[in-house]
């Protein structure tokens, strides 16, 4: 587990593909578990340590994920992330290159849930609710492009879903109609960086998670 920041209030870790960021129904250890016996370690915490998931990343997703460490820093953080006052940038490696090198997406998603998947629509329907996201192509190799994606909402499989409804699915994300799976069971999707307003100190926070140690990540983020 590699923490990105700490401090008395918050910490921020690089979460790996493939890890939960809570307990669901697999019963595999989720990251929020590790995070608690690490803080329960090095500060020789007595008894149970209070921990917070402010906000949680899909299972073969990578990146940066929040965490609060005291129930004032929690309703605060919740609260930014309610309003939007999280700033959080993605990298997607995609197979197809979009037919725009940068643009605005909006579309009304409407999520199965038998299926764990959201499906894509241009106009408003029963249900759907409304997706927005930016992206930009900053990189590419012979196989995949490097896409930079900025949520302005919040939805279910929300980047995966929308790349895909624009012929672009993400790289090793099957439910998504990629070819084929990655080695790992991962998908090329990385919550690269994170920036908001400290919840008590009011200090900007900024803070990278590094790319997966996998050959098509590094060659497409060598020039950036």
């Amino acid at each position: 587990m590699q923490i990105l920041y700490e401090d008395n209030h918050i910490i921020i870790v690089a979460k790996q593909a493939g890890e939960i960021v809570q307990g669901d129904k697999t019963g595999d250890r989720p990251l929020s578990e590790m995070v608690k016996a690490y803080i329960k370690e090095r500060y020789a915490k007595p008894g149970e340590v209070f921990l917070g998931v402010v906000h949680r990343l899909d299972r073969p997703v990578s990146g940066v994920v929040v965490f609060a460490r005291t129930s004032k820093a929690l309703t605060r953080l919740n609260e930014m992330f309610r309003l939007s006052k999280v700033q959080k940038t993605y990298w997607a490696l995609v197979y197809n290159e979009p037919r725009q090198q940068a643009a605005t997406l909006t579309h009304w998603l409407v999520r199965n849930e038998k299926q764990n998947k959201s499906y894509a629509y241009a106009n408003e329907r029963p249900g759907a609710k409304q997706a927005v996201l930016d992206y930009q192509v900053v990189g590419h190799t012979d196989r995949y492009h490097l896409l930079e994606v900025h949520l302005h909402t919040g939805r279910h499989h929300q980047i995966r879903c929308q790349l895909a409804a624009i012929g672009c699915p993400i790289r090793g994300d099957l439910k998504y109609g990629a070819p084929r799976s990655n080695p790992d069971g991962s998908i090329s999707l990385h919550a690269r960086s994170i920036r908001f307003e400290h919840p008590v100190s009011h200090k900007e926070i900024y803070v990278e998670a590094p790319v997966p140690d996998e050959g098509p990540w590094k060659a497409c983020s060598l020039n950036l």
